[in-house]
């Protein structure tokens, strides 16, 4: 009997061992789905906030992208207005608005008229360019034919300070047999200017003979030395011919 009744104790404790273990197995299975449950939960947010920090750089790239077009644009205008047309400079071209005109004769005192200083200068308080050599016509109209540049023309620009001065040299008659009523005579000079470009003409200045004169002989000897800077490099190589 009483080795029964030990048996049925042992049973029982065994029994109750055996629940024990499957609560505790079922205790853990219950946490660690609880725990992966979480882990989903928690991932949905972080994946959440991966696509706003996503969305969030979206923005700067497009506006980083924007400022540079923006800026390359701008230098580009700012580029293409520095040159005033293309002279090379950061001044505009000279407006005729702009320029007074005068003629000195460098020959003396009767002799035949020849050597002409042609002089302008800057009305307006802001550099400006001359550029190349100017159309230089001695008869009247566009008609006459232009007078051909002493050697190669300097193509550096000119650059006239506001109230500044710039010179051309110009040489209108080669021939040494008097006798001028027979050639053509000319009552003023006119100068159709150059844009930066070299491709424009930029209006035409007129310049009126230095007074005691009425006309002056031309040939085809005459010749133009473009603009300058000082007397001396306008007329140095006219005063030669």
């Amino acid at each position: 009997m009483h080795a029964k009744t030990s048996r049925v104790v042992s049973l029982r404790q065994g029994l109750r061992g055996a629940l024990l273990g499957a609560v505790t197995v079922a205790a853990m299975l219950g946490a660690t789905a609880c725990q992966a449950s979480g882990g989903e939960d928690n991932a949905a947010p972080s994946a959440s906030a991966s696509a706003g920090e996503s969305t969030s750089k979206g923005p700067e790239t497009s506006g980083d992208s924007g400022t540079a077009t923006e800026t390359g644009g701008g230098d580009a205008t700012g580029d293409s207005g520095e040159t005033g047309g293309g002279n090379g400079t950061d001044h505009q071209d000279c407006r005729t608005t702009d320029l007074t005109t005068a003629v000195e004769l460098q020959d003396p005192s009767g002799e035949t008229p020849r050597h002409f200083l042609l002089t302008v200068t800057n009305g307006n308080k802001k550099p400006c360019v001359l550029n190349e050599a100017p159309l230089v016509r001695l008869g009247a109209g566009n008609e006459a034919p232009v007078v051909e540049t002493l050697g190669e023309p300097d193509t550096e620009p000119v650059v006239v300070e506001g109230d500044g001065t710039a010179y051309a040299g110009l040489y209108v008659f080669g021939n040494d047999e008097g006798g001028e009523a027979e050639y053509d005579q000319a009552d003023r000079f006119t100068a159709t200017l150059v844009a930066g470009e070299g491709t424009e003409l930029n209006g035409t200045l007129v310049f009126d003979l230095p007074d005691g004169l009425s006309s002056v002989s031309y040939d085809d000897a005459a010749r133009l030395n473009g603009w300058a800077g000082t007397e001396g490099l306008a007329m140095r190589p006219i005063n030669q011919l």
